[in-house]
């Protein structure tokens, strides 16, 4: 029953896959047109990637603000093209000598909002072209810098004793973060080329490896029958969204995409710069929308109802 399939299908997304590949492939198992993904990954990039199916699909852009935990390992003496292992070498060190208190110090340091340049291999648009279009024609332009999140990091080993020393770390980090321009930036804190050698995206939000299915699995519990119990119920990845709770009347009218007048001492979690977006609820503790919280006219007003 096709037809009953909504909400987040978290895949963890095989090597070799564009994002786009798995959609097109969840398309063809499913035989659903509206899947979209919540955030890209590179081919060679494993790693928990959430689809949303039917009208989930109107929450895509509010997963893609979740933050983001990666594991990379980084290359210490090399740099290439691409800022990752499947680029060309474009410069080399032979002699490297590291410390364990330079490595802490220097990653440590990007803790916090950082300043990050795109990498030219990225799907950032220059004057509405895409940099790696212009990367494989072998055209470089300057890029502004963008303000990312770093909010962790954690080493998981250090192989310092390598001619090419090997580092391993876990990062949380925001939307638009590139772990291959952090790995190039940290080597040059530490006066070194460097180079993303492996990634694996651990969580988007509170999504994790432990929820993910494959694709195999997603075709075989398809054929099963089973598959829309492991779907993640559209709203649940909104946890990081404060929410209000409506009456039946303020419910009925809501589902009318009407404005609510309300008393802002019904608002959990607000502050006066975020938690403008409120996941409302009705009384049967039914998801009905996401509303907007005009403090000015102490009003919710409708963005994605779901009636």
């Amino acid at each position: 029953m096709t037809d009953a399939l909504e909400g987040i299908l978290p895949i963890w997304k095989p090597e070799g896959f564009t994002s786009h590949d798995v959609v097109a492939k969840a398309r063809r198992i499913l035989k659903i047109k509206r899947i979209g993904h919540t955030g890209t990954l590179d081919p060679q990039v494993t790693g928990v990637l959430p689809l949303c199916i039917g009208r989930a699909t109107r929450l895509v852009e509010y997963i893609q603000e979740l933050p983001k935990e990666y594991e990379a390992t980084l290359t210490i003496g090399l740099a290439t093209d691409t800022e990752d292992a499947g680029g060309q070498v474009v410069e080399r060190t032979e002699h490297v000598s590291l410390t364990e208190p330079q490595v802490l110090e220097a990653i440590q340091s990007f803790v916090g909002t950082i300043d990050q340049v795109p990498p030219m291999y990225s799907a950032v648009k220059v004057d509405g072209r895409r940099l790696y279009e212009l990367a494989r024609q072998g055209v470089e332009v300057e890029r502004k810098s963008r303000k990312v999140t770093i909010y962790d990091i954690r080493i998981l080993q250090m192989n310092l004793e390598l001619e090419h020393p090997e580092i391993s770390f876990r990062v949380k980090c925001s939307k638009g973060t590139y772990i291959r321009t952090l790995c190039v930036d940290i080597g040059k804190t530490l006066g070194y080329p460097a180079v993303m050698s492996k990634l694996v995206r651990t969580s988007t939000g509170s999504i994790g490896p432990e929820e993910c299915l494959t694709l195999e699995q997603v075709e075989l519990l398809h054929r099963q029958g089973t598959l829309a119990s492991k779907l993640i119920p559209a709203d649940k990845a909104l946890a990081h969204m404060p929410s209000v709770h409506l009456n039946e009347s303020q419910t009925r009218k809501a589902l009318l995409g009407q404005k609510l007048t309300l008393d802002p001492a019904k608002l959990t979690f607000m502050t006066e710069a975020q938690d403008r977006m409120y996941a409302a609820y009705g009384p049967d503790a039914r998801f009905i929308g996401i509303f907007e919280w005009d403090g000015d006219k102490q009003e919710l007003q409708p963005v994605k109802v779901f009636s």
